[in-house]
């Protein structure tokens, strides 16, 4: 339950950070750049892949907003835009986000008393999200992913008919109520503001000092931080947030029903049957890309990245020990592998789908040829590093 409650935080406040007003002033300034189908197409993928090492509920949520945006411009004749394909393209940080900063397995492994502690120690980011072999996966997405998007937008520039789309209305602030007392601070800029600093104070004070690792609550303190800089106040805070809960509510669900998936995994012995399978068919070269190939098959049916390593993490770091593998890499493999397989299962499309109006049949034929531009990529790293 604490991590569910962790995993819908980082949802929430990644989208609550995308729907800040200067992410609204950005998005206006970028729409300059997109004049055509393949520029158009490339600066979203751009724009979705980088965020996503950042924070995913915020690239899924403000790529989204930004190819909205878009699509409004060609609606209105002003772009010619292969609107799918362009969907498909903010989707593409759904498969980087678990080696970035909001990656569930890398960033709960760096806690202390985390759930396999006693088996695999604390493991801080510098040895996964930081490691070369991730840096490299990193630098190789961000150039290789949207120079194939800039391929498909050449060769597929048919305009979309939007005669059926019809694109939500951004509300404006409401105004400021009239308040007395203490209800008043919940309009109050400077309240909001030295709210906010002090979290990001107190966040740099405890997680850049000694002995200080980042992980999944570091992250959240620090969006949470953010979003009350960003703010006009807390009044505006909490509508924002009151709106992002709702794409939080698939975690909510299926968290306790992962945990009954692991109890079972743990107390029947089939972890220990799994364990001994995969040592059977595995070599210490094969198996972190049997582990990704795995993780990618069970993220059709744990589509959560946190999820997924609370099920499949204790089978796969007992495998690596018993095979001498690095656990780091495993978790990195563990990690691919589930991102990688977000690019067919549409369950983290939903909010983007619902904010772009397209359907999830029409983004998936290019994003799976992006998927297996990212498995080449996964897959040569984890076999070379």
């Amino acid at each position: 339950l604490a991590f569910g409650m962790q995993m819908m935080l980082m949802l929430v406040l990644g989208n609550v950070l995308a729907l800040t007003p200067i992410f609204d002033k950005i998005i206006s300034r970028l729409l300059k750049f997109a004049n055509s189908n393949t520029s158009a197409v490339v600066l979203v993928a751009v724009v979705s892949i980088v965020l996503a090492y950042l924070n995913w509920g915020l690239s899924l949520i403000l790529s989204a907003l930004l190819a909205a945006r878009l699509g409004e411009k060609a609606k209105e004749g002003k772009l010619k835009l292969n609107y799918p394909l362009l969907g498909a393209a903010a989707y593409s940080g759904l498969m980087v986000w678990h080696g970035g900063f909001s990656g569930s397995a890398p960033l709960k492994v760096a806690e202390n008393g985390h759930f396999l502690f006693d088996k695999i120690g604390k493991i801080g980011i510098s040895q996964t999200i930081l490691s070369p072999m991730n840096l490299t996966v990193m630098l190789a997405t961000v150039l290789i992913i949207p120079a194939l998007f800039y391929i498909l937008a050449r060769r597929n520039a048919r305009p979309y008919d939007f005669t059926t789309i019809n694109f939500s209305k951004r509300e404006s602030e409401n105004a400021k109520p009239a308040e007395a007392g203490a209800a008043q601070l919940n309009y109050a800029r400077w309240f909001s503001l030295s709210f906010g600093l002090l979290m990001i104070f107190a966040a740099i004070v405890n997680y850049t000092g000694e002995g200080g690792s980042l992980n999944i609550n570091g992250i959240n303190f620090i969006l949470f931080g953010l979003s009350l800089i960003l703010y006009p106040n807390l009044q505006s805070f909490t509508q924002a947030a009151a709106g992002s809960i709702s794409n939080a509510t698939g975690i909510m669900l299926q968290f306790p029903l992962y945990s009954g998936i692991m109890g079972i995994m743990k107390y029947s012995g089939l972890t220990l049957v799994f364990t001994d399978f995969f040592v059977r068919i595995s070599t210490p070269e094969s198996f972190p890309l049997l582990s990704m190939i795995s993780a990618g098959i069970v993220n059709f049916f744990v589509p959560s990245g946190g999820g997924q390593w609370a099920v499949q993490g204790p089978i796969l770091t007992e495998a690596a020990q018993h095979l001498g593998v690095s656990i780091p890499k495993t978790i990195m493999a563990l990690a691919y592998g589930d991102e990688l397989t977000n690019m067919l299962q549409p369950f983290w499309a939903l909010p983007l789908l619902g904010i772009t109006k397209l359907k999830a049949r029409e983004i998936l034929p290019y994003s799976a040829i992006i998927m297996l531009a990212g498995f080449i990529i996964y897959a040569l790293a984890l076999l070379y590093f």
